[in-house]
């Protein structure tokens, strides 16, 4: 008698996982599409970007906001300083948030959803902000006498002439999606974790707000409007519900008094406390206790 094995088929979690996966991946990478695609349609809005330019540095100075250029000379002081603020601006920035999000999508699905809906939400408003208010960089406005960084010491990744930048579209300056991306990513990090020194991912968009408005890639306005636009979308998108723990009870048909399915199952690998004779009927209260915790059993091992 001879046996055949069977090669054993893919189990239906495996390939729903798969399937899961490659939505996600779609639909994150159609958003970013949509949204790159969209920032172009503003780009040959020269006059009106200076012109709005000239509005926000003139409401910085009406506030009393720090003048741009004081980061920027902290910057200047040191061209290896100067050159890994370029560095951070054009390679942590997508990066970071990429990691950010499949680390969350592996170890934290819940936190996942909640960051990704959060997210699209800041980045669809930016997007229409982009539109409706073209803003050129300080780093193109005469009157703020700023150095552009990432053309003079490099990394860049912007043309030196805006029009032939086909890109990107630098007139999206406001808001800076660059720290609010920064600002969700430490916030959600705390959310989804418990270490005690959580708190210090509070420093990816502080040294984001610092090397934006240090390249004079952003105004300090930039980044108030893209904090006010995170603040509006957490308030909007429900936080993730933390599992909650339950508890299975037992309850003894002897004696009426509930009791837990762990103390009521024999521990792994030991043997039962008693056992029936061999062709003898159990007790009836007896039986029943075991169908309970068999039962109990199988609902935990489904969860």
């Amino acid at each position: 008698m001879t046996s055949h094995t069977t090669p054993g088929r893919p189990r239906a979690g495996t390939s729903d996982a798969r399937r899961r996966l490659i939505r996600e991946l779609l639909l994150v990478a159609g958003l970013f599409a949509v949204y790159k695609a969209g920032r172009t349609l503003s780009t040959g809005r020269t006059d009106e970007a200076f012109r709005n330019a000239g509005r926000v540095w003139d409401a910085e100075r009406a506030l009393h906001l720090p003048g741009e250029g004081a980061v920027q000379r902290l910057l200047l002081h040191s061209d290896a300083v100067v050159h890994t603020a370029n560095t951070y601006y054009a390679a942590v920035h997508f990066p970071a948030t990429a990691l950010f999000l499949i680390w969350l999508y592996l170890r934290r699905p819940r936190h996942y959803l909640w960051t990704r809906r959060v997210l699209a939400v800041v980045t669809g408003a930016a997007l229409v902000l982009h539109l409706s208010f073209p803003l050129a960089p300080p780093r193109m406005l005469g009157a703020a006498d700023l150095v552009d960084t990432g053309q003079v010491y490099g990394p860049t990744v912007y043309r030196a002439a805006p029009a032939a930048d086909t890109m990107a579209n630098q007139f999206a300056a406001m808001p800076s999606l660059h720290f609010g991306w920064a600002l969700m990513l430490a916030l959600g990090m705390i959310a989804a974790t418990r270490s005690r020194w959580r708190a210090l991912w509070l420093l990816h968009p502080l040294i984001t707000l610092l090397v934006v408005v240090g390249t004079a890639n952003h105004y300090w306005l930039d980044a108030l409007v893209a904090t006010l636009l995170l603040g509006a979308a957490l308030l909007l998108v429900p936080r993730p519900v933390p599992a909650r723990r339950t508890t299975r009870v037992v309850r003894s048909s002897r004696e009426g008094n509930p009791v837990p399915a762990s103390a009521a199952a024999p521990a792994p690998g030991s043997a039962p406390a008693s056992a029936p004779a061999p062709g003898s009927a159990p007790a009836p209260g007896r039986a029943s206790a075991g169908a309970a915790v068999a039962a109990g059993a199988a609902v935990g091992g489904g969860q």
